[in-house]
């Protein structure tokens, strides 16, 4: 499912990239000639998921995404080449995705792309796997369609002092598994799922106290994106920015004090990011009525001592920016 919101190096290495098995059809596998020897940092690893791959540069608080529900692989490498730009890791690849029937669709260098709001923003595999030089990297966008669906890759290059690296994700739209008929009498009587409601009044805290915690968001252990299922806090908070149209507020991802405070930046920023796309895909609201943020281990509300406590400060909070 799809939802919508110059001349090459000669190589010297190659890499068979091996992919899925969609339906009765198969994808075919990717084969890239990397221009040096190159070495996996990641090894590809497949999973029904949604991919978000961007569409064009991060611009007025936001990133344009178009989301890929189906078969979602990434991998990447790190590459011997010590005098190849960013550029030179990048021509002879788009290169090779072209020959294969990839169409670019977005692609860009740095600044182009919206420099370190589009690097967080974008889904980046954690250093050592992947490491990106924010004035340095770029970043393509390329699209098929086979003969399993639309067939998309985001490919990310950029360097550090002595070697180049590579991240490639795939991600091929699918419609889901089959729905099935309850035609059992097993679940007669079972009482149907509600989810807890939480009032739109409990977002008044927006305007007197300024800010208020979403409870109840999953992201999963280590990971940045949220899950799939019902949050009523989201829906309380869609519901009064629908209601209040003239109103504005950031998400601001926070963290516990576990690991460094770069990191922990850019993953509270990731998942503050992930709430936003919530928001702005399945409530409809205005993307300028919502940004993104997050501060890391920098403003706990509770002490990092103990592992409550740690859960606590875990969070994203709303806070509203309107002065008016």
């Amino acid at each position: 499912m799809v939802r919508h919101r110059a001349l090459p190096l000669n190589p010297l290495i190659g890499c068979t990239v091996a992919f899925w098995v969609l339906g009765s059809g198969i994808s075919a596998a990717l084969t890239l000639e990397f221009p040096g020897p190159a070495t996996p940092t990641a090894n590809p690893v497949m999973a029904r998921a949604s991919y978000a791959l961007p569409t064009a540069p991060w611009a007025n608080g936001a990133l344009p995404v178009e989301v890929i529900d189906g078969m979602v692989e990434r991998a990447a490498w790190q590459i011997d080449a010590p005098k190849l730009s960013s550029l030179d890791l990048m021509q002879p690849l788009r290169t090779q995705l072209v020959a294969m029937g990839f169409e670019p669709i977005f692609e860009c260098e740095t600044m182009g792309c919206g420099g370190f709001d589009f690097r967080f923003a974008t889904e980046v595999l954690p250093e050592p796997r992947m490491h990106v030089d924010i004035g340095d990297f770029r970043f393509l966008s390329a699209a098929r369609t086979g003969t399993d669906g639309r067939d998309v890759v985001g490919l990310m290059v950029s360097r550090s002092a002595s070697k180049g690296f590579v991240q490639l994700t795939r991600a091929v739209a699918d419609t889901g598994p089959a729905l099935f008929a309850a035609t059992n009498k097993a679940s007669a009587g079972l009482d149907p799922f509600v989810a807890p409601v939480v009032e739109t009044g409990a977002m008044s805290q927006l305007l007197t106290s300024g800010a208020v915690v979403l409870e109840g968001l999953d992201f999963g252990t280590g990971a940045a994106d949220l899950t799939e299922g019902r949050y009523p806090s989201l829906a309380a908070l869609a519901e009064w920015l629908q209601q209040n149209p003239d109103k504005t507020v950031a998400l601001v991802g926070h963290t516990d004090a576990s690991g460094g405070l770069d990191g922990n930046i850019v993953i509270s920023k990731r998942r503050a990011a992930s709430v936003r796309v919530r928001l702005i895909e399945v409530y409809a609201i205005p993307p300028t009525q919502i940004e993104a943020q997050g501060v890391g281990y920098l403003s706990p509300i509770a002490s990092n001592l103990t592992e409550e406590g740690r859960q606590k400060n875990r969070r994203v909070e709303a806070i509203l920016t309107s002065t008016q």
